[in-house]
C-alpha cells in the first residue's frame, strides 16, 4: 500500500514538465498591440472576442510559424520601447509588434521591419454640413483657425505639422472613434485618418453625419516591427507575407473589412524586393507622405513653456475651487441635518473611489451626450465644456473630496470649548463658526492641503487625455522623436520639479510650525 504513495510525487510532477518541455519547444508568438485604437485594426466584437484584420493577419502568421498566437496589450507609442526590452519568455515580452506602424528608416534601424502588409494613405473626414471643410487646401488660413484631430504621435501628426505648419491648430488624440466623436459633434473641424479607418468608420456608413473629403494624400506602408538581431524571424515573417500576397489570402482578407484598393496592387511588387532597400528607391510622388523624424530641441522650447503654462494655469485654477467646494461639503458633514451629512459622505465616498482618468472622461465626453440625447443643441452648447474648463472641473471636483476630509479632520480637531465660549460671549452659531472654528480649523489643515496643491499639480498630466497640451501631454506628442525625446524628458522633468519644489518648501516650513510642542524662537 505504500509503493502507490512514493510514485504520487512524480506523477504530480511529470504534467508539469511535459507542459514546459512543450512550450520551450513551440513558444507562443507574442505579438504587441493596442485594442484602444479601434476597428478595423484591433477591437473586441460584441461577444467579447478580440477581432480586427490585424488579428487575423497576426493569426495566419503565427500558424505559417507553427506557433500559437498570444496578444499583448500595450498603449500604442510605447510599444517600439517594451519590443526593445530584453525578451525573457514571459508573457507579457514581446517578439513582434504589429498595429499600424508606418515605415520609416529612422524606425527601421531601431526595430527592423517587415515587407508591408498593407499600403494606407491620409484621408481628410468633416461634417456633410459643413461647406467649410471642403479641401486640403482649404484648412489653412481659416480665421479662427480650423481644429484638426491627429492620432499623437502618428506618421498623420507628423505630416500635417510639416505641411500646415502654424495655419491650423492640431489636436493629438489617442483613438480614432475619440476625434470621430468630436467631429460629429462639432467640437473639432475636421480629422486625418489613415485609409482603413476612413473606410471602415466613414465610408461604410458609421458615421453617417460624416464624409471623406477631396482626394487621398501620402502614400506610406503599414510593417511588422521585430526585435534587433531577430533576423530570423524576420524573415520568415517576410515569407509569410509574400506568400498570403501571392495566393490572394491578403487580398482576401482586406475584402472581408471593406479595405481593399487600388493602392493594395503595389504589395505584390513590394513584397518581391530587397526591404527595406526598395523604399528609399521608390520615387517620391507628389503628396506622398516622408514624416519629419528629426526636429532640433530649440524648435519646440516655444511649445515647451506654453505647455508648462497650461499646466501652471489648470494647477492655480483649479485648487481653490476644490477648496472652497471641501469646505461647504465638511460643512455639511459636521453641521448639516442628517440628509445633508448622508449627500456629503455619499459625495466623498464617490469621487475618492473613482479615478480622476475617469471623472475628466465623463465631465469631457459623455456630459454633452445628454444633451445631444434631448435633442436639444443650447443644451449640448452649454454641456460642451471647453478642453481647459473641463480640466480645471475634474481637478477640482476630484480633490475636493480630499479636502473635505482634511477640513473634516480640521473642524473636529478644534475643542469643544471653543464654540462653548463664543456662544458664551453672545456669538450666534453661523458667526462662532466663521470668526471662531473655522480660523483655527483652517490653520491646523495647511500643512496637507499644501501637499495636497503639490500632488494636483502633478496630476494635470491626466489632463493630457482631453485635448489639453500641458507638460506630460508635450511629451507624448514628441517623444517618436528621436533626437529630442531625452532631452524634452530632462526639461519637463526640471520644470515639475522647480514649479512644485518651492511649495514642497512650504509644506515643509508649514508642518513645522504648526507641529505640537514647537515654539517659535
Amino acid at each position: 500500500m505504500q509503493a502507490p504513495r512514493r510514485w504520487l510525487p512524480l506523477l504530480l510532477v511529470t504534467p508539469l514538465f511535459l507542459t514546459t518541455a512543450a512550450q520551450a519547444a513551440d513558444p507562443p508568438l507574442r505579438w504587441g498591440g493596442d485594442k484602444n485604437g479601434g476597428a478595423p485594426f484591433i477591437f473586441e466584437d460584441e461577444a467579447g472576442k478580440l477581432s480586427g484584420f490585424e488579428v487575423e493577419l497576426a493569426d495566419y502568421l503565427a500558424g505559417e510559424l507553427g506557433r500559437t498566437p498570444l496578444f499583448v496589450q500595450n498603449q500604442w507609442d510605447n510599444l517600439p520601447e517594451l519590443l526593445k526590452r530584453p525578451n525573457l519568455g514571459r508573457d507579457d515580452d514581446l517578439d513582434i509588434v504589429l498595429n499600424g506602424y508606418e515605415y520609416t528608416k529612422e524606425r527601421h534601424d531601431e526595430t527592423p521591419t517587415s515587407v508591408p502588409y498593407y499600403v494606407y494613405t491620409f484621408r481628410l473626414i468633416g461634417r456633410r454640413d459643413d461647406p467649410s471643410v471642403g479641401s486640403w487646401a482649404g484648412l489653412g488660413g481659416a480665421d479662427p483657425k480650423k481644429r484638426v484631430g491627429v492620432l499623437r504621435g502618428s506618421a498623420s501628426h507628423k505630416y500635417m505639422e510639416a505641411r500646415f505648419a502654424d495655419s491650423i491648430e492640431l489636436v493629438p488624440t489617442e483613438t480614432v472613434t475619440e476625434q470621430l466623436d468630436l467631429v460629429r459633434d462639432r467640437r473639432l473641424d475636421a480629422s486625418i485618418q489613415d485609409s482603413p479607418a476612413a473606410a471602415y468608420y466613414v465610408q461604410e456608413g458609421r458615421y453617417p453625419a460624416l464624409r471623406v473629403v477631396d482626394e487621398p494624400v501620402g502614400t506610406g506602408y503599414y510593417v511588422i516591427l521585430t526585435r534587433p538581431g531577430d533576423d530570423e524571424l524576420r524573415n520568415k515573417l517576410n515569407e509569410s507575407i509574400r506568400k498570403a500576397v501571392r495566393t490572394g489570402r491578403l487580398k482576401a482578407l482586406y475584402q472581408k473589412y471593406g479595405l481593399w484598393d487600388a493602392n493594395q496592387q503595389r504589395l505584390s511588387y513590394l513584397a518581391e524586393q530587397s526591404w527595406p532597400d526598395v523604399a528609399d528607391e521608390i520615387k517620391v510622388q507628389e503628396g506622398d507622405v516622408r514624416p519629419t523624424v528629426s526636429i532640433r530641441f530649440s524648435a519646440i522650447l516655444g511649445n515647451l513653456f506654453r505647455a508648462a503654462g497650461m499646466t501652471l494655469a489648470l494647477a492655480v485654477t483649479s485648487f481653490p475651487l476644490a477648496v472652497l467646494l471641501g469646505i461647504v461639503i465638511a460643512l455639511c458633514r459636521v453641521y448639516g441635518p442628517w440628509p445633508v451629512r448622508m449627500l456629503a459622505v455619499a459625495y466623498v465616498e464617490v469621487i475618492r473611489g473613482t479615478p480622476l482618468l475617469l471623472q475628466l472622461f465623463v465631465i469631457f465626453y459623455l456630459v454633452p451626450q445628454l444633451g445631444v440625447w434631448s435633442g436639444s443643441e443650447t443644451l449640448t452648447a452649454l454641456l460642451s465644456f471647453p478642453p481647459f474648463l473641463a480640466g480645471v472641473l475634474g481637478l477640482a471636483i476630484n480633490y475636493s473630496a480630499a479636502e473635505a476630509e482634511n477640513y473634516r479632520a480640521g473642524l473636529q480637531a478644534v475643542p469643544r470649548g471653543q464654540t462653548e465660549a463664543a456662544l458664551a460671549l453672545g456669538m450666534t452659531p453661523p458667526t462662532a463658526l466663521r470668526r471662531v472654528i473655522l480660523p483655527q480649523a483652517m490653520r491646523i489643515v495647511i500643512p496637507p492641503v499644501t501637499n495636497d496643491f503639490i500632488a494636483l499639480f502633478k496630476d494635470t498630466a491626466v489632463c493630457s487625455t482631453i485635448l489639453i497640451v500641458e507638460l506630460t501631454g508635450l511629451y507624448y506628442q514628441y517623444k517618436t522623436y528621436p533626437g529630442v525625446v531625452v532631452e524634452l524628458a530632462a526639461a519637463i522633468a526640471a520644470l515639475y520639479l522647480l514649479m512644485s519644489y518651492p511649495m514642497a518648501l512650504l509644506a515643509r516650513q508649514l508642518e513645522r510650525r504648526m507641529s505640537p510642542g514647537t515654539e517659535k524662537r
